[in-house]
């Protein structure tokens, strides 16, 4: 198969770059030179997509502008880059024959959806989003203009909204694998199995880490999560009081990717255990804990 995947120099679309070569004929488009990209260029420059658009069965499209560019770039290239070039992008695809568009989102769109009074939010794709700022505002209207060519064109689209998978600090980050975080690897791993599927209509699927909770749980979440985790994660709370980290009272919502292990057939495998490996072998995919009080 032909994949062409936008904002390959990314974190996130070096990895599903670097995954997909393996099976696949890939093509990557960044405005950054990389290793991961074949043509530098710009999403909105129309004539040099539909030169990368050609005989492509697959786009996967991560480009855009993110939630670090609030208040640095301009409402109107959110709007250009975020909504009209992924609009474009999917027509000029049609026109050639697109079989696919997998589009990269985000699970920060659901805004003031993600949190909630006195418990824990417990979302999944039942939820509607409740946008705070520009960036979730066109990441959600990109995800309906596909929905409406999806319909109008009869081109199966793919939405995948991911959770967080930036490097942070160890502890945060292994608490919210089993809660709001995932690996970059099995982000690209759940793009690969929807490449595989291709899944008919418009889907949108979360992508996010394997949560030992249910939606139950969510009160003590918010009010004693330090009790439950030691309930649910004994061994995660081992390491904890091992490397004299502090475990948090509270944590305010959990993103269910059920969905998406089941339609998909994805099963995430990074978890906490491979959060304390990265750390542990230094690896700059995780921040290590600094203790002051020491």
């Amino acid at each position: 198969m032909k994949i062409l995947i936008t904002g390959s120099a990314g974190r996130v679309g070096r990895a599903i770059y670097i995954k997909l070569m393996q099976l696949h004929h890939v093509i990557g488009v960044d405005i950054t030179p990389c290793s991961t990209v074949d043509i530098v260029a710009d999403i909105r420059d129309l004539t040099r997509i539909r030169h990368a658009l050609i005989n492509i069965d697959v786009v996967i499209h991560c480009a855009a502008l993110h939630a670090p560019h609030v208040n640095i770039a301009a409402d109107e290239d959110f709007n250009s880059i975020n909504i009209m070039a992924t609009e474009q992008l999917a027509l000029e695809g049609i026109k050639q024959g697109l079989r696919h568009f997998i589009f990269t989102s985000t699970t920060a769109l659901y805004g003031f959806a993600s949190t909630q009074e006195n418990q824990a939010s417990w979302i999944d794709e039942t939820i509607t989003p409740q946008p705070k700022t520009i960036y979730h505002t066109s990441k959600i209207a990109a995800e309906k203009k596909l929905a409406q060519l999806s319909h109008l064109f009869n081109l199966p689209v793919t939405v995948l909204r991911m959770s967080r998978c930036f490097p942070e600090t160890a502890d945060l980050m292994s608490i919210y694998r089993s809660t709001r975080g995932i690996d970059v690897r099995d982000v690209a791993q759940a793009h690969a199995c929807a490449v595989e599927l291709r899944l008919p209509g418009f889907k949108t699927y979360i992508i996010s880490g394997s949560t030992p909770f249910t939606p139950k749980d969510c009160e003590m979440l918010y009010t004693d999560a330090d009790t439950l985790i030691h309930e649910k994660m004994p061994d995660l709370a081992t390491e904890f009081r091992r490397r004299q980290w502090s475990m948090p009272c509270s944590l305010d919502r959990v993103y269910d990717s059920a969905l998406a292990q089941t339609e998909l057939q994805w099963q995430p495998m990074h978890g906490y255990q491979s959060v304390l490996t990265m750390l542990d072998n230094e690896l700059p995919e995780v921040l290590p804990v600094i203790n002051l009080s020491k």
